[in-house]
C-alpha cells in the first residue's frame, strides 16, 4: 500500500522537473544498440547479454551500414508487398528491417545502409540498397 508523505518534494505545476531533454536532430535518426561491458557481445534491444546474461549494458551508435542476412516478401496485413528483412550489422548485431526498393530485388549478400531509424507505421528500421539493385541474367 502507498503512503504519501506530507514530507516528500512536491515539482510545482509547470516546471521541467522530470521532463526528459529534447533529442538531437542528429540522434533521431541513429540506430543504438547494446554492447556488453562484460564480454563486448553486440546486441540490439537485449535486457540481458545472450552469451554471458549480464545486465551490465552501455548504449552505443551504430554506423547504419550492414548486410542483408534474409529477406522475404510479405504479403499479409499490408495493402502491397512488402519486404522483412534480418540485417546483420557491422557492429557484429542482428535487427530486423525493411529495405527500400522492389521486394525481388533484395537479396542475401546485399550491402545496406540506414535510412531512417524508425518506420513511422511498424516502427522498424528502415534500410537503403548501397550497390546497384538489378542482376544481369547469368
Amino acid at each position: 500500500m502507498y503512503h504519501h508523505s506530507v514530507s516528500a518534494p512536491q515539482s510545482a505545476a509547470g516546471s521541467a522537473a522530470g521532463v526528459l531533454d529534447p533529442v538531437p536532430a542528429d540522434a533521431r535518426d541513429a540506430l543504438n544498440f547494446q554492447r556488453c561491458t562484460w564480454c563486448g557481445t553486440a546486441m540490439y534491444h537485449r535486457l540481458l547479454c545472450p552469451v554471458c546474461q549480464g545486465s551490465d549494458l552501455r548504449t552505443e551508435r551504430s554506423e547504419g551500414i550492414g548486410t542483408v542476412r534474409h529477406s522475404t516478401i510479405v504479403h499479409r496485413n499490408t495493402p502491397a508487398a512488402r519486404n522483412v528483412s534480418l540485417i546483420e550489422m557491422a557492429e557484429g548485431f542482428v535487427v530486423r528491417g525493411r529495405v527500400m526498393g522492389p521486394p525481388v530485388g533484395i537479396h542475401s549478400g546485399d550491402r545496406v545502409r540506414l535510412s531512417t531509424a524508425k518506420d513511422p507505421v511498424r516502427g522498424e528500421p528502415v534500410f537503403q540498397l548501397l550497390d546497384e539493385p538489378y542482376r544481369a541474367w547469368t
